[in-house]
């Protein structure tokens, strides 16, 4: 497994190297439309590169990069679902992994949270991708939704990167040490787990 984890880390380090920002634009425009690509999967390597000296990338290019990927995947999302509408939504989006089911709890998510939903949104996995939806849908004001999908995946895409960056001090996990990258991982899951659960699961279920 750590073999396997060090090939995979250095394949998509080597892929960045020669993409590098259009690549990281790429990814996590993917990330914000319906591929489950999680952006802590995509930023950690390239801070962690930037801090060894391993790219010409910057930490602030690279906030800036994600955060413009992320605006446009999210934008894919809107005008498509503003264009198709919500029936067809609903009877095409298990072609793309986006069941009813997901639908209706990204409106309820929207009804409740507004506007100030769509930046929250942008830090929490899973509902990045499917907030776009109910926002099309509805038909929100496009640079209404785009400025909280650029402020909230700045914030997000900020304290991904600085995260990072401390974690990048851990010379144990730098040296692939499996059970410290265990560890991190699983702090990682369970902090962003128990987020989903109480603002997603908790906030956005149907009221009684």
């Amino acid at each position: 497994m750590h073999d396997l984890i060090q090939r995979l880390l250095a394949s998509y380090q080597h892929s960045l190297q020669t993409g590098g920002y259009p690549y990281l634009i790429f990814l996590m425009a993917l990330e914000s439309s319906v591929v489950p690509l999680p952006s802590e999967l995509i930023i950690p390597p390239a801070v962690l590169m930037v801090a060894a000296g391993k790219s010409t990338m910057s930490l602030p290019g690279i906030v800036v990069a994600a955060a413009l990927g992320s605006w446009i995947g999210a934008s894919v999302m809107y005008w498509a679902s503003r264009a198709a509408g919500r029936p067809l939504v609903v009877m095409y989006g298990r072609l793309v992994m986006i069941t009813p089911a997901k639908v209706e709890r990204a409106e309820r998510w929207s009804e409740r949270f507004g506007s100030f939903g769509i930046f929250l949104s942008r830090m929490l996995p899973v509902v990045r991708h499917l907030i776009g939806i109910p926002a099309g849908i509805v038909r929100m004001n496009y640079w209404k939704f785009s400025l909280y999908t650029v402020l909230g995946s700045l914030v997000w895409c900020g304290v991904l990167t600085y995260v990072s960056v401390i974690a990048g001090q851990d010379d144990r996990l730098m040296h692939g040490d499996i059970r410290r990258v265990t560890l991190w991982a699983t702090g990682a899951a369970v902090f962003l787990g128990a987020i989903y659960y109480f603002f997603v699961h908790r906030l956005s279920r149907k009221p009684a």
